[in-house]
């Protein structure tokens, strides 16, 4: 029983405990930090649904909290592979942009000139569990024979750091944070091998969050740029990282992440599971 009422006070139900919202380290703790916490205090207000960043030190571990059930929501694309396809996690939304596609990069002053120079040398990629950043550019490389030593920096844009320092020959990328930080640093390289497209990474609730909680959660990603509060947060969010342009978020489900799920069956990379 509640004793304030025995006090002619109003009994009030205790806050709700925030779910776990997981984002895939691309970038530094810091700078993911400085990025979602605005956008997720946003959707947190208008959904009604308490959110609360959850980011591991390295995105393998951001994705094994998410397979032990330790997350609730994720910004991921790493829950596609035949094992945690499984799990059941659903896609509730996804970045609004034409997509992401795996590249091997060089820098522009490099005398390596084709894939095949590459062979035996170190090759930088961000986690063993990257999609764009380790799987999709190294099938590239494996389907054209090439055997290079990977080298795993903990994230996208530290093996962009270790290209720039001359510690790798090239670097397996996702193309959109690569031209984002060569536009930062103003840094000149080039493609030598490119993937298909495929969506943006997307936002994912876990099979134990309702159908109701979900909704609300997407609605409020969804309409977040046509809300001049909602498209206020975004640009500040674009400017922590000086991105040129606002990135807001589209309608999307599970069938838009068909071709993840048909690379992972054909790929010739062993799946870390």
């Amino acid at each position: 029983m509640c004793l304030a009422l025995m006090l002619g006070a109003t009994c009030q139900a205790a806050p709700q405990t925030p779910y776990a919202f997981g984002v895939l380290n691309q970038r530094s703790l810091q700078a993911t930090a400085a990025y979602w916490n605005p956008i997720l205090n946003y959707v947190s207000m208008r959904s009604g649904v308490p959110l609360e960043l959850h980011i591991g030190r390295t995105a393998n571990e951001t994705t094994d909290r998410a397979v032990a059930g330790q997350l609730d929501f994720a910004y991921t694309n790493h829950l596609f592979t035949p094992k945690r396809d499984r799990l059941g996690w659903r896609v509730l939304a996804r970045q609004d942009s034409p997509g992401i596609r795996g590249q091997v990069v060089v820098l522009d002053s490099s005398p390596i000139k084709s894939l095949q120079e590459l062979d035996d040398k170190p090759v930088a990629f961000a986690n063993p569990y990257g999609v764009t950043g380790y799987y999709v550019p190294m099938d590239l490389l494996v389907r054209a024979g090439i055997k290079v030593v990977p080298v795993f920096s903990g994230n996208q844009e530290a093996s962009m750091g270790q290209l720039v320092s001359g510690q790798v020959a090239a670097a397996g990328v996702n193309h959109q944070v690569m031209a984002d930080f060569a536009q930062r640093r103003q840094l000149k390289y080039r493609v030598l091998a490119e993937s298909e497209a495929y969506f943006d990474l997307a936002v994912m609730t876990s099979p134990r969050i309702s159908a109701a909680d979900g909704e609300k959660v997407r609605q409020a990603f969804i309409n977040m740029a046509r809300d001049p509060e909602g498209l206020n947060v975004l640009q500040l969010a674009a400017r922590s990282l000086g991105l040129p342009q606002v990135r807001g978020f589209a309608p999307a489900d599970d069938r838009d992440y068909s071709n993840y799920r048909s690379f992972f069956k054909r790929t010739q990379v062993p799946l870390n599971e």
